[in-house]
This record gives C-alpha cells, structure tokens and sequence, in this order.
C-alpha cells in the first residue's frame, strides 16, 4: 500500500551518527519466533561453507530455489481473496487490478487511534540518523524500483483504493505504462528510444520547447508539471514514467536503462541486419527487462537480506564531473537515511501523513495481525520492537497497547535486523513481494525464455555479468569515465562491516540484538 523508499525524494544531508537511542537493555528478542531465528542463525553464520557452497553450481542452484520458494511462502500465494473494492469477494475484486489487492481482511480501527498529528510526529527527525549498511544509491533504486508498480491513484481527488499500475516488472519508466506512450518514445529506426547527444553522451530528447510540450510528446505527463516555470520545463526530459524527473538519482537510473536499450538494439542491429525496427526494439527490450530482473534479485534483494547466500536469477524457479557516472558514484560514497521512526526530513513529513491517512481510510490490520501473517508471534510489548526506550514510551502513550499499533507506524518502529538494510517485518515482505512479483514475469515462462524470444546474441548478453556498476560503465563516453575510475557504484556503504551474532536462544534478551 505504501512505497518506503518514498522517505529519499532527494538525498539526505551528511550523516552525523547520532543514533543514541535509549537503549541501556537490548531488544527483547523472546517473540522473534524460534523457527526464524534458527533461519537467520543458519543464514548469517557459516560464510566459508556458503562461499564453498557458490562454487558447487548444482547445489547453489538446489539452495538457491529452496531459499526463494522460502521466502515467497512467508505470505500467503496469490492472488489474494480480497481487494480494496469490497469486504467480501468477487469476480470484479479478483479480476480488476485496478484496486488495491489486500494481504489481509480489512479491520475497522480501534476506537480511539491517536491525532493523525500526533502519529506523523513519531517520524519526524530529530537528529539524522544514517543506515549503517546502505548508500543513497540505494534508495535512489528503491524509489525508482518501487515506483515502476507501486503507483498511486492520481486522480482529482484520489481514490485511496486505487491505483494506475501494470503490476509488472516492465521498465514502464522508460518505455511508459500503456503502447500509445511507447510509440510516442520510439525514434522508428533500428530499434531505438529518441535520444540526443550532450557533450557527447546519449541523453533522452527534451521534453519541451518554449514551456510547451513538443508535439511529438503530447501525451507524456509529469508530475508537478504545472508548477514549473517555463525554462523549468525546457530541461525535463522525455521519459516514460511521470516521475522520472523527479530528482537526479531518479532521472540518472532511468537514463541509463535508456543508453543500455539503445547500445543492445544496436548490437541486434549489426548481428541481425534483415530485423527490422519492431523486432529489434521488442527483443531489445525482453532483453533489458530480465536484466533488470537479474539486478533484482541479484543485487537488490541480496543487498536488503542479511545473509551470506546470494540469491541469483534462476528462470526455472518461477516456473561528465555533472553526469550520469559522477552523479551515482557520489550517490554511492554517501550513507543513506535509516529506514525508522524520528528519521523523516520536515519536507516529507506530509507523505508520511498521507501513508497513514491511507491505511486508516483502507483499514489496514494492525501491525501484530501482519507479524501473524507472515508466521512470526504476535508481540506483547513494544520492547520486543525496539531498544529504543525514547520510542516505547511514546508509542506507549500513543497507543497505549501493542496490539493497537498501527501497521504503518510498526514497520518503522522495529529495530533494523543485524545485518539488514531493513527492519524485520518490512525486509520479509519486500522479499516475498519481490521474488513472487519478479518470477512470475511472463518472459520467464518455459516457453518464453528462449532464443526465440531474446535472439542467440540476446541470450549471450543476459549470460554477462549483470550488476548496475556493469552497466554504468558499459554506458559512459570519455567525459564520465574518470568517475568510474576512481569511485564504485554500489548499494553497500564502504564503512559497513558485517555485524557478529549470537547464537541461538530459547527467547529472552540477547547481548547484541
């Protein structure tokens, strides 16, 4: 229901680590569930035997599908009963997406929740409080992930109930959410997206012209757009998603899967000269779409997990000193903000409040039906979410018992787990989200993922090694290269180190949870 990348609309400022949070007695790990903290145990200890692991191809593989079936099956298998339509099930509800599907049976909120005031409050920062794990590179791919597929009603007034997504893993930054909006991005020859050159590197064409939409561009939206002047609106670029120019991380990702559409449309070109232009733009773009796939898994989704096993894209499963290079180079040397309460800049505390007027207008479950979904004990005291004692005291005084907290406030109130980039409940449901979302793409299908449809040369490139930094630098000319010369593009901030643990208990308190 909500994007929880949406707290890094544009980077945080410098971190100062002022994470002094009154913890004088650790977390009370007692309802962690005994079943996942042997899982985390198993998975965070032992890095030799995984790494061994790595090298045995067949065995990885078993693992690996074990380990994702593992993490899909967290929740339970789509589609789900109910939607945001109705209380109750049917044809429409299942099969009109264009409502919010529900985890959970809508829950009619206690009788008195706190001040919609009082409750935004709880995320507003008070000192900046860095990830220890992830750089703003970071969340500028969350964002631009997320908002691929988590796309809120627009409308005027919005529907909270509704949203304007393809529920798909389909570069629809780039290429648009509908076929009229991709005609209008496709250049006609050999292929590729309309780009233009800037100081010879390639960029997507301008959106505008004197304040104006180009007529080759009507049809494209922005959001925000009417409140940009008119030499605003000349620099916006002509993308498929309405947020793509939103901020420079954003534009700069979704730049990149543009040169990267173009530079494999140009190798089809050359390999398959009697193509013409719809097929090589098709195959360029099944192509791209299951690279994007592969930095999910492989990138994304290893980087949130706290193990040492790295997940990997298995098909059969599912059965310039200004550009692009420096702008995520210096996105990946800087930390991002932690993903937790009292850690929200003032600028965004109004998406903050949005988020929970939105819960509260669905009725979402409370937090502790969610910890229940997913398998974990219902917790009986806001010490078994946080050591912070600040943070207990005043969910205390807002809520007066665990088990009226608000499902949006406790997935920020939970402490990051050992490890993660993400508190428990939220890092559980964005793997399961993400697998089960990822592997049912159509282009992974057994009949689909084939020469037939990627090419023989399609199919050699989606062999190559496969990371955002890969394709950065396969996608930057003379004036960006020095960045990647003397900086990394990475999601995992270069202080990090791997936190040691503890074993496993029977519950209670551990020395360093």
């Amino acid at each position: 229901m909500t994007d929880v990348s949406s707290r890094e609309r544009a980077a945080p400022p410098p971190p100062v680590d002022t994470d002094t949070a009154a913890a004088a007695v650790p977390r009370d790990t007692s309802r962690d569930g005994q079943l996942q903290r042997i899982e985390a145990y198993a998975l965070s200890h032992g890095a030799p035997l995984w790494n061994a692991l790595r090298r045995v191809p067949p065995l990885n593989a078993v693992v690996n599908r074990a380990l994702i079936n593992r993490a899909i099956l967290t929740i339970p298998p789509r589609p789900n009963p109910l939607s945001t339509m109705a209380s109750y099930t049917s044809w429409p509800s299942l099969t009109d997406r264009t409502f919010d599907s529900r985890h959970l049976p809508p829950s009619p909120a206690p009788s008195a929740l706190p001040d919609l005031g009082a409750a935004t409050a709880l995320f507003a920062r008070t000192a900046t409080r860095p990830c220890p794990k992830s750089t703003v590179f970071f969340a500028y791919f969350a964002q631009w992930l997320t908002d691929g597929f988590l796309r809120s009603d627009r409308g005027d007034p919005p529907d909270p109930r509704k949203n304007t997504s393809n529920h798909e893993i389909d570069l629809c930054q780039v290429y648009g959410l509908t076929e009229s909006v991709t005609r209008l991005l496709r250049s006609g020859d050999g292929g590729l997206l309309k780009a233009q050159d800037i100081d010879g590197e390639e960029y997507p064409p301008f959106l505008c012209s004197g304040g104006v939409v180009r007529p080759e561009f009507r049809g494209l939206s922005v959001v925000g757009f009417d409140e940009l002047t008119a030499s605003q609106r000349d620099r916006l670029f002509a993308l498929g998603g309405d947020r793509s120019n939103s901020q420079l991380g954003y534009t700069a990702i979704s730049v990149l899967f543009l040169r990267e559409h173009n530079r494999i449309a140009r190798l089809l070109a050359a390999e398959y000269p009697r193509w013409d232009d719809e097929r090589l733009f098709q195959t360029a773009r099944n192509v791209l779409t299951i690279l994007l796939i592969r930095i999910i898994i492989e990138e994304y989704v290893n980087h949130i997990t706290p193990y040492h096993f790295r997940f990997r894209l298995d098909p059969t499963v599912g059965r310039g000193s200004h550009g692009m290079g420096r702008i995520l180079v210096e996105a990946s040397g800087q930390r991002a903000g932690r993903i937790a309460l009292h850690n929200t800049a003032p600028e965004l505390l109004h998406l903050e409040r949005a988020s929970l007027q939105q819960a509260r207008t669905v009725e979402l479950a409370p937090y502790n039906a969610y910890r229940a979904m997913i398998g974990v004990p219902r917790a009986t005291s806001f010490a078994q979410l946080t050591a912070d004692r600040t943070i207990q005291r005043q969910l205390r005084e807002l809520y007066g018992h665990v088990d009226r907290l608000e499902y949006f406030v406790g997935l920020f109130a939970e402490d990051l787990r050992p490890n993660s980039a993400l508190p428990n409940l939220v890092g559980r449901l964005v793997a399961a989200d993400a697998f089960s979302q990822v592997l049912t793409n159509p282009l992974l299908a057994p009949r689909v993922f084939t020469e037939r449809t990627f090419s023989p040369l399609g199919m050699r490139l989606l062999r190559q090694p496969c990371t955002l930094g890969e394709l950065v630098r396969r996608n930057v000319g003379r004036t960006e290269a020095q960045a990647l010369r003397t900086g990394t593009i990475t999601m995992t901030w270069a202080g990090w180190r791997r936190q040691a643990e503890t074993g496993v208990t029977r519950g209670g308190r551990r020395p360093d949870a």
